[in-house]
């Protein structure tokens, strides 16, 4: 029986490739016990009991980068973790600890490396934060996705296996006509998936709110000088605007609808928003609102644009399914390292970048301009489908096992 702990979370980020790596442990290892460790209140407590793993959680939280009085208790908050993840390692006996970033990696690692437990970490970013870094020089391996790394860890411990990604994300071909019935969208229309992260992202939003105001004018035509002039029944878009701002979003296009239409040209459910814009006919509902989408493999399949934030897991998966991006890295990040992500791509000529500060006042028209050049969006498919790795999962999965052999 080989007994595993990976701990991390916080965002779909580190949960996702966290719960890919215990997959294929599974996979791989009929008599294997996983168990999680993540932060009380964050998103792992949820998703991973849905995955069918047991979690246990710990108080920890994030230091914030400015004074606030959130920082006076960050001391208390982690010496209790790091009691807790004592107490649990202690109970567990783990021949194998794996730390995925967030939160609860940092006090898992720091008790697993001083008792001596081979332990690993998988680092997303081309840019590590502080805590990885530190923890580089405590652990074995270091699985990381980019080239380049000898930069921030040692040399000798690292080994490039990719970021790991849902496996169910990956399976889109012949899925197209699948979703266009799941999402309600027209097979006629090209279609822009806008996500911003699982957590939603304001200024993408924002953008794309402005972007509807300013090109689907109703009645009009969607237009922009020099580049492109699509009638608004051309284009469709399916926007993910997060759990935060979706009332907020719903609410703006349920005002501006009633002000122009019937209200029977608006669909709304608590999960979903269908809207109208231009000229109300059957079947011309053009922007479907979700405050979040759980089947991720369609919402690329149904994708002729993708408009996405730069953290590193949307990249892995966005080279994989080999679509135009463009990405709008979030500056909220430590060492703002989505912008350093997002240039991997970028100076690949595998994406475009719109950054953060200017997306309001540019995102629409990119978005317009890129549709409109047949030849970008043949090169970036092109450029993004030769960086992707497809078993990542399983190559860290390899490691795992080889520390967890060496253990014995």
């Amino acid at each position: 029986m080989i007994r595993v702990i990976i701990s991390g979370g916080g965002t779909g980020g580190h949960v996702f490739p966290a719960i890919a790596i215990a997959n294929a442990l599974k996979a791989r290892v009929k008599e294997i016990e996983i168990l999680f460790i993540g932060a009380k209140g964050r998103m792992e407590m949820e998703k991973v009991p849905a995955a069918g793993y047991r979690i246990e959680g710990l108080t920890i939280s994030g230091f914030q980068r400015r004074l606030t009085f959130k920082n006076l208790t960050f001391p208390f908050k982690l010496l209790g973790s790091l009691l807790k993840a004592r107490t649990i390692i202690s109970t567990f006996k783990p021949d194998v600890v794996i730390g995925v970033g967030g939160y609860a990696s940092g006090p898992t690692l720091r008790i697993a490396t001083s008792r001596g437990i081979p332990s690993l970490i998988q680092e997303q970013n081309s840019f590590p934060g502080v805590t990885n870094r530190i923890l580089g020089n405590r652990v074995l391996k270091i699985c990381v996705a980019y080239d380049g790394m000898n930069k921030y860890f040692p040399h000798e411990k690292i080994v490039l296996t990719g970021n790991p990604i849902r496996q169910e994300v990956l399976q889109i071909l012949g899925k197209t006509e699948e979703a266009q019935q799941h999402f309600g969208l027209n097979p006629g229309r090209k279609t822009i998936l806008v996500v911003g992260g699982s957590l939603g992202a304001g200024t993408i939003n924002q953008a794309i709110l402005k972007f509807v105001t300013d090109f689907f004018d109703p009645g009009s035509l969607l237009k922009t000088p020099g580049t492109l002039n699509h009638n608004v029944t051309e284009l469709q878009i399916l926007w993910q605007t997060g759990k935060s701002d979706f009332d907020k979003i719903n609410a703006s296009f349920s005002r501006k609808i009633s002000s122009n239409h019937k209200a029977e040209n608006t669909i709304q459910s608590p999960k979903s928003t269908v809207v109208t814009l231009g000229k109300p006919e059957p079947g011309s509902d053009n922007l479907v609102i979700l405050p979040f989408i759980d089947r991720m493999d369609l919402a690329y399949a149904a994708a002729d644009l993708i408009v996405s934030r730069a953290g590193a897991i949307a990249i892995s998966e966005l080279c994989v399914i080999g679509k135009p991006v463009i990405l709008v890295p979030s500056p909220n990040v430590a060492e703002d390292h989505q912008t350093k992500n997002a240039l991997f791509l970028v100076n690949r000529n595998a994406a475009i970048l719109v950054s953060d500060h200017e997306a309001i006042d540019k995102l629409g028209t990119t978005i317009v301009g890129t549709l409109a050049d047949v030849a970008l969006q043949s090169k970036l498919k092109k450029n993004i489908s030769e960086l992707a790795i497809t078993d990542a999962a399983s190559r860290i999965a390899d490691e795992v096992l080889k520390l967890s052999k060496e253990n014995e």
